[in-house]
Protein backbone atom coordinates (compact mmCIF):
# COMPACT_ATOMS: atom_id res chain seq x y z
CA UNK A 1 0.00 0.00 0.00
CA UNK A 2 1.13 3.10 -1.13
CA UNK A 3 1.41 6.25 1.68
CA UNK A 4 3.10 8.63 0.49
CA UNK A 5 5.14 9.95 -2.48
CA UNK A 6 7.71 12.26 -3.24
CA UNK A 7 9.39 13.56 -6.07
CA UNK A 8 9.46 16.16 -8.64
CA UNK A 9 6.83 17.99 -10.53
CA UNK A 10 7.07 17.01 -14.28
CA UNK A 11 3.28 18.23 -15.23
CA UNK A 12 0.48 19.93 -12.86
CA UNK A 13 -3.42 20.39 -13.55
CA UNK A 14 -5.56 21.63 -10.97
CA UNK A 15 -6.97 18.42 -10.29
CA UNK A 16 -3.76 16.45 -11.26
CA UNK A 17 0.00 15.88 -10.70
CA UNK A 18 2.25 14.01 -12.49
CA UNK A 19 5.20 13.08 -10.16
CA UNK A 20 8.50 11.55 -11.10
CA UNK A 21 9.98 9.25 -8.92
CA UNK A 22 13.54 8.29 -9.73
CA UNK A 23 12.21 7.91 -13.38
CA UNK A 24 8.75 6.86 -12.87
CA UNK A 25 6.06 8.86 -13.73
CA UNK A 26 2.93 8.98 -11.34
CA UNK A 27 -0.16 10.41 -11.81
CA UNK A 28 -1.70 11.67 -8.36
CA UNK A 29 -5.23 13.19 -8.23
CA UNK A 30 -5.30 16.18 -6.04
CA UNK A 31 -7.40 18.48 -4.77
CA UNK A 32 -7.58 22.62 -5.62
CA UNK A 33 -6.69 22.85 -1.97
CA UNK A 34 -3.47 20.96 -2.25
CA UNK A 35 -2.74 21.83 -6.43
CA UNK A 36 -2.54 24.90 -5.25
CA UNK A 37 0.21 24.51 -2.61
CA UNK A 38 2.23 22.99 -4.87
CA UNK A 39 4.72 25.80 -5.45
CA UNK A 40 7.94 23.66 -5.67
CA UNK A 41 9.51 21.57 -8.22
CA UNK A 42 10.04 19.11 -5.54
CA UNK A 43 6.56 17.65 -3.76
CA UNK A 44 5.99 14.99 -0.77
CA UNK A 45 2.42 14.17 -0.70
CA UNK A 46 0.46 11.72 1.97
CA UNK A 47 -1.48 9.33 -0.34
CA UNK A 48 -4.63 7.32 -0.26
CA UNK A 49 -4.37 4.30 -3.08
CA UNK A 50 -7.35 2.87 -4.09
CA UNK A 51 -7.63 -0.31 -6.04
CA UNK A 52 -10.18 -1.42 -8.10
CA UNK A 53 -10.98 -3.64 -10.83
CA UNK A 54 -10.52 -1.23 -13.90
CA UNK A 55 -7.84 0.94 -11.93
CA UNK A 56 -5.10 1.72 -9.76
CA UNK A 57 -5.69 5.40 -8.53
CA UNK A 58 -3.73 7.22 -6.22
CA UNK A 59 -5.15 10.50 -4.14
CA UNK A 60 -2.70 13.04 -2.71
CA UNK A 61 -3.17 15.57 0.26
CA UNK A 62 -0.44 18.30 1.24
CA UNK A 63 -1.47 17.64 4.61
CA UNK A 64 -2.42 14.69 7.04
CA UNK A 65 -5.74 16.40 7.90
CA UNK A 66 -6.84 16.93 4.20
CA UNK A 67 -5.94 13.20 4.16
CA UNK A 68 -8.18 12.12 7.01
CA UNK A 69 -11.02 13.85 6.01
CA UNK A 70 -10.85 12.67 2.75
CA UNK A 71 -10.26 8.98 3.55
CA UNK A 72 -13.29 9.43 5.96
CA UNK A 73 -15.69 10.80 3.45
CA UNK A 74 -15.00 7.68 0.77
CA UNK A 75 -15.72 5.56 3.67
CA UNK A 76 -19.34 6.86 3.68
CA UNK A 77 -21.40 4.48 1.60
CA UNK A 78 -22.48 6.30 -1.39
CA UNK A 79 -19.65 9.13 -1.35
CA UNK A 80 -16.95 8.03 -3.94
CA UNK A 81 -13.23 9.72 -4.58
CA UNK A 82 -14.97 12.14 -6.80
CA UNK A 83 -16.68 13.42 -4.26
CA UNK A 84 -14.05 13.11 -1.81
CA UNK A 85 -12.00 15.53 -3.97
CA UNK A 86 -14.39 17.81 -4.77
CA UNK A 87 -15.34 18.39 -0.77
CA UNK A 88 -11.51 18.30 0.25
CA UNK A 89 -11.34 21.06 -2.71
CA UNK A 90 -14.17 22.79 -1.45
CA UNK A 91 -13.08 23.24 2.13
CA UNK A 92 -9.90 23.03 3.93
CA UNK A 93 -10.17 20.18 6.96
CA UNK A 94 -10.75 23.03 9.70
CA UNK A 95 -13.81 24.48 8.09
CA UNK A 96 -15.16 20.90 6.83
CA UNK A 97 -15.18 20.12 10.95
CA UNK A 98 -16.97 23.53 11.42
CA UNK A 99 -19.31 22.75 9.04
CA UNK A 100 -19.70 19.24 10.84
CA UNK A 101 -20.36 20.49 13.93
CA UNK A 102 -22.78 22.99 13.07
CA UNK A 103 -24.92 20.87 10.75
CA UNK A 104 -24.38 23.26 8.20
CA UNK A 105 -26.38 20.85 5.09
CA UNK A 106 -27.15 23.89 3.20
CA UNK A 107 -23.25 24.47 2.96
CA UNK A 108 -22.11 20.52 2.33
CA UNK A 109 -24.93 20.77 -0.95
CA UNK A 110 -22.58 23.48 -2.56
CA UNK A 111 -20.13 21.10 -2.99
CA UNK A 112 -20.58 19.80 -6.62
CA UNK A 113 -22.23 15.88 -6.77
CA UNK A 114 -23.82 16.36 -3.12
CA UNK A 115 -27.14 16.56 -2.91
CA UNK A 116 -29.96 16.51 0.06
CA UNK A 117 -29.55 12.89 0.43
CA UNK A 118 -25.91 12.77 0.45
CA UNK A 119 -25.38 15.83 2.32
CA UNK A 120 -27.91 14.69 5.39
CA UNK A 121 -25.95 11.01 5.43
CA UNK A 122 -22.79 12.67 4.84
CA UNK A 123 -23.62 14.64 8.75
CA UNK A 124 -24.92 11.43 10.10
CA UNK A 125 -22.03 9.77 9.21
CA UNK A 126 -19.57 12.50 10.45
CA UNK A 127 -21.20 13.89 13.79
CA UNK A 128 -18.24 13.30 15.20
CA UNK A 129 -15.02 14.83 12.53
CA UNK A 130 -12.38 16.27 14.53
CA UNK A 131 -9.57 17.65 13.09
CA UNK A 132 -6.42 16.84 14.60
CA UNK A 133 -4.39 19.93 16.49
CA UNK A 134 -7.88 22.14 16.49
CA UNK A 135 -8.74 23.93 19.34
CA UNK A 136 -11.75 22.42 21.59
CA UNK A 137 -11.05 18.85 22.57
CA UNK A 138 -7.53 18.60 20.72
CA UNK A 139 -5.43 15.65 21.13
CA UNK A 140 -8.53 13.70 23.30
CA UNK A 141 -10.56 14.34 20.52
CA UNK A 142 -8.48 13.26 18.03
CA UNK A 143 -7.62 9.92 19.75
CA UNK A 144 -11.49 9.02 20.36
CA UNK A 145 -12.51 9.63 16.82
CA UNK A 146 -9.09 7.21 15.85
CA UNK A 147 -10.58 4.92 18.26
CA UNK A 148 -14.07 5.26 16.88
CA UNK A 149 -12.69 4.49 13.52
CA UNK A 150 -10.43 1.42 14.66
CA UNK A 151 -13.57 0.18 16.10
CA UNK A 152 -15.45 0.52 13.15
CA UNK A 153 -12.89 -1.14 11.04
CA UNK A 154 -13.51 -4.05 13.29
CA UNK A 155 -17.37 -4.32 12.06
CA UNK A 156 -18.74 -2.86 15.19
CA UNK A 157 -21.98 -0.50 14.59
CA UNK A 158 -20.73 3.32 15.35
CA UNK A 159 -24.09 3.63 17.87
CA UNK A 160 -22.76 0.65 19.91
CA UNK A 161 -19.60 2.14 19.83
CA UNK A 162 -19.89 5.67 20.87
CA UNK A 163 -22.08 3.86 23.91
CA UNK A 164 -19.13 1.84 24.88
CA UNK A 165 -16.16 4.71 25.03
CA UNK A 166 -18.80 7.12 26.74
CA UNK A 167 -16.91 8.42 29.50
CA UNK A 168 -13.91 6.83 28.82
CA UNK A 169 -10.29 8.53 28.39
CA UNK A 170 -6.79 8.39 27.68
CA UNK A 171 -4.88 8.03 24.16
CA UNK A 172 -6.17 5.99 21.44
CA UNK A 173 -4.82 2.34 22.26
CA UNK A 174 -6.69 2.61 25.57
CA UNK A 175 -9.73 3.91 23.98
CA UNK A 176 -10.11 1.11 21.65
CA UNK A 177 -8.91 -1.76 25.15
CA UNK A 178 -11.27 -0.12 26.54
CA UNK A 179 -14.07 0.05 24.01
CA UNK A 180 -13.83 -3.75 23.35
CA UNK A 181 -14.19 -4.97 26.84
CA UNK A 182 -17.75 -3.11 26.43
CA UNK A 183 -18.41 -4.11 23.19
CA UNK A 184 -17.77 -8.07 24.00
CA UNK A 185 -20.18 -7.50 26.69
CA UNK A 186 -23.08 -6.28 24.96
Amino acid sequence: MIVGIEGIVEHKEPTAVHVNVNGLIYEVHVSINTSNAIDKERVKLFVTQIIREDAHALYGFMHRNEKKMFDTLIRINGVGPKVGLAVCSTFTPETFARVVSSKDVGMLKRVPGIGPKAASRIMVELADFIVDGSEGEGGVGASHTEAVMALESLGFKKEAIQKALDGCSGDTATLVKEGLKKLQRL
